[in-house]
């Protein structure tokens, strides 16, 4: 580092200490002026917030050059500030484009509040160079921390979505079953059998019901996928039985050669559940609750 760009870091450092104030209300003013009055802007609380953070991060960051080709990697206090920021925006449901544009607005502050001192004209680019190296690579990093954070949140919620489509229901005790509706692929197939595993052991279950009647197509893959759950929950000591087959798809699988003889299957969930009550040795106790009702009704 040369003695002329040592002591515009040491400039600007005293700049952003005498003047963060200023920087900051002028970087959210800019803000605020330049929001887009169609998408989802940032309640102003907030961008006082992230102004103030901003500017508070940057003095360490003017201590020392960042090490070539790592972005903010020299910088971790202003890293972390921008890659805080970004992903509270990112959950918030900012437009990605604004996000970045925000990083690159406090450069425009900043140079802005060094027009007012007593910059000579080599000092005054190697600010400039100094603050576009910096803000440039904060922007950077902005955009890319905000796409995987709305990656990671399109993930979560495919899961939550997935994970609401295949509830477990109790039937009956002892008894549980998971309608599916929907394809059956092999993520959802994994939440299915966790869910339904989990629920056994939860609830202490002796049989678990899997209706596909709301499944429009079976083949091999979704064949694969029973079968699979159908070992993990006699595993859990509990049998499976697989009610919805359908004339359609039982003409089906045999046309596919798909070998489901060893689970146990039924036409209709009530059929399932009939043999269900049947499995775990309810049925005597449930004549004996209708006989009794009978005896009542004729009393």
């Amino acid at each position: 580092m040369s003695s002329t760009e040592s002591a515009v870091r040491d400039r600007l450092a005293e700049v952003l200490a005498r003047r963060g104030t200023e920087i900051a209300d002028r970087w959210v003013q800019l803000q605020l002026d330049r929001a887009d009055p169609g998408a989802r802007s940032v309640p102003e609380a907030d961008l006082r917030e992230e102004g103030d953070a901003l500017v508070a991060a940057l003095p360490a960051a003017m201590e020392r050059p960042a090490p070539a080709g790592h972005g903010l990697g020299g910088h971790p206090e202003l890293r972390d500030t921008v890659v805080d920021m970004s992903l509270r925006r990112a959950r918030a449901g900012a437009v990605p484009s604004a996000t970045s544009q925000a990083v690159l607005g406090l450069k425009e502050a900043l140079l802005e509040a060094v027009r007012h001192e007593t910059f000579g004209p080599e000092e005054m680019f190697h600010a400039a160079l100094l603050l576009n190296g910096l803000l440039d690579a904060a922007a950077a990093l902005c955009f890319e921390t905000y796409a995987e954070g709305r990656e990671e949140i399109i993930r979560r919620q495919s899961r939550q979505l997935l994970e609401a489509s295949t509830p477990v229901v109790q039937l009956w005790q002892d008894v549980l079953a998971v309608p599916l509706i929907g394809n059956l692929d092999t993520a959802r197939s994994q939440i299915v059998m966790e869910h339904l595993l989990e629920a056994i052991q939860r609830h202490g279950a002796l049989v678990a019901i899997i209706d596909i009647t709301g499944v429009p197509m079976v083949d091999t893959s979704v064949a694969q996928h029973l079968m699979q759950t159908v070992k993990a929950v006699r595993l859990m000591g509990a049998e499976c039985v697989v009610s919805g087959i359908r004339p359609a798809i039982a003409q089906t699988i045999v046309q596919l050669g798909i070998d489901l003889s060893d689970i146990l299957t039924r036409a209709s969930l009530a059929d399932a559940l009939a043999t269900a009550v049947r499995l775990t040795g309810q049925e005597s106790v449930q004549e004996s609750v209708a006989a009794a009702d009978g005896v009542r009704s004729v009393r």
